[in-house]
């Protein structure tokens, strides 16, 4: 299946089809208008922001449910009105974000979902349209579940203080037959993990820490049965790869607005 590529910086989403500005963020449609300041966008979607190459229509389509404010045209707060945060599927994502103010919903199921689907719009067919997605934290704080399948590939890159309170959870619900994919993490020595509930990862690279909210060392065992670390809670990390070390080459870097930045089209 041929994916088209959404890159989200600093709440800034770029494609190759319309760019939607709110406050800082952007969000793709086929047929587009600014939008003002701080100004909620109300969707049917389930999720604050959800990727996904729309076969139907040939492009790709981001929703936004919730409100996106630019500070001072620097700093971003994201409040979410339903759901979970991140969300993609079908398609290719490059994400990063540093230093977002995020507020979740009551309901929040996830802090990002990188898996296949069975949308009844048909984002593409159920079992071989999982996501591949980069998804850089630099300076964030994340609060929430990470959820993968084997039909989707998540590399997960941590650094610059960037926090995460949550497990990672591998979820075949949509991957049919299953695939080669696989969740690769990386922590760098500043950037901790805070584990909520057993884990599975592909391939763990960690210079940080990784305990529990109780500050317990957290079990790091490997699908062979290689015990890596053994901790002082009740949380286990299962893991194909361990590392103590990490390799953030593959991590992406910051973007000025001024790189995407366009005048508003007249009435």
């Amino acid at each position: 299946m041929h994916h088209k590529k959404i890159r989200l910086l600093f709440g800034l989403a770029i494609t190759s089809t319309v760019i939607l500005a709110v406050s800082g963020c952007a969000q793709t449609s086929s047929s587009a208008e600014n939008q003002t300041e701080s100004e909620t966008v109300s969707t049917s979607a389930e999720n604050t922001f959800v990727y996904t190459d729309d076969t139907d229509e040939e492009l790709v389509s981001t929703t936004l449910t919730g409100t996106v404010e630019s500070i001072d045209g620097n700093e971003i707060t994201l409040t979410s009105e339903n759901g979970g945060i991140f969300y993609t599927t079908n398609t290719e994502s490059e994400i990063y974000i540093s230093g977002v103010e995020i507020t979740a919903s009551d309901d929040c199921k996830f802090f990002l979902m990188c898996t296949g689907n069975d949308n009844e719009r048909g984002w593409g067919t159920t079992g071989a349209n999982g996501s591949q997605c980069s998804f850089t934290a630099s300076d964030q704080e994340m609060k929430g579940d990470v959820i993968w399948d084997n039909i989707s590939t998540l590399d997960f890159y941590m650094m610059d203080g960037s926090t995460l309170t949550g497990a990672v959870i591998n979820d075949e619900t949509h991957a049919g037959n299953g695939g080669d994919g696989y969740c690769s993490l990386y922590l760098s020595a500043d950037s901790p993990w805070v584990v909520t509930g057993d884990s599975i990862v592909t391939n763990l690279y960690t210079e940080g820490t990784i305990t529990d909210e109780a500050g317990n060392s957290v079990t790091i065992v490997g699908t062979d049965g290689t015990v890596y670390v053994q901790g002082t809670g009740s949380y286990t990390i299962t893991v194909e790869t361990y590392s103590t070390t990490a390799d953030f080459s593959g991590a992406s870097q910051a973007a000025s607005w001024t790189d995407y930045e366009a005048e508003k089209p007249e009435a």
